[in-house]
């Protein structure tokens, strides 16, 4: 089976939790593919974990079910004791004026200079994060993959990047065979309405 035919969700409902834990045994041989890297996309070496941690904003994406609709998208990484890195992603869902949260772990697919990591939300599913671009002077975006190139994500420390280094970035990504035509600009704009747990409307999440 090929890496693009596997599915790899990373914000699962209710709904599909339930089948996911029912199917378990049989799906759990075709995990897998979904922590591939696309032919001719190669991690970014040296890579520097610990320059890594911290939050990062979702500037552009390759839209999917998971994070349709939501807006205000961060990512936020953590060192664990184990050695693994924890992960958080966060985005508002102004049709639900509400956050939605996934929490994870991810490890290294090999030697830890190389920035290529297998991310699981629930086992048995993993997903590959392969960070392809980035800013190694400063570590202040960053151009992600996923298992094929229907997964991208441009992600900064600042909800928002100077047009031309974003522009340079969608470049890149597109000699890589990524469909750029399709990415999405993230709105990091104030909710319009305070979700539940929220003195007031306009909060984002935590800076």
């Amino acid at each position: 089976m090929s890496v693009t035919s596997v599915r790899c969700p990373r914000y699962p409902d209710q709904a599909w939790r339930r089948v996911v834990r029912a199917a378990a045994a049989t799906l759990a041989l075709l995990v897998p593919g979904c922590a591939g890297i696309p032919e001719g996309v190669r991690p970014v070496r040296p890579f520097d974990v610990e320059r890594y941690l911290g939050e990062w904003f979702e500037i552009m994406r390759l839209d999917h079910g998971f994070e349709r609709g939501l807006t205000n998208v961060t990512a936020t990484y953590t060192a664990r004791d184990d050695g693994s890195v924890g992960v958080v992603n966060r985005g508002f869902d102004r049709g639900n004026c509400r956050w939605k949260e996934a929490t994870g772990r991810a490890v290294f697919q090999g030697a830890r200079d190389t920035a290529s990591l297998s991310v699981t939300f629930f086992w048995p599913f993993a997903g590959g994060y392969h960070v392809f671009a980035l800013d190694q002077e400063d570590y202040r975006w960053a151009v992600v993959s996923g298992p094929s190139r229907g997964y991208l994500w441009i992600l900064a420390r600042q909800p928002v990047l100077p047009p031309e280094t974003r522009d340079a970035l969608v470049a890149e990504a597109r000699t890589r065979g990524f469909p750029v035509d399709d990415l999405i600009l993230v709105d990091h704009s104030s909710p319009p309405c305070a979700a539940p747990g929220q003195p007031s409307a306009g909060n984002g999440p935590p800076q």
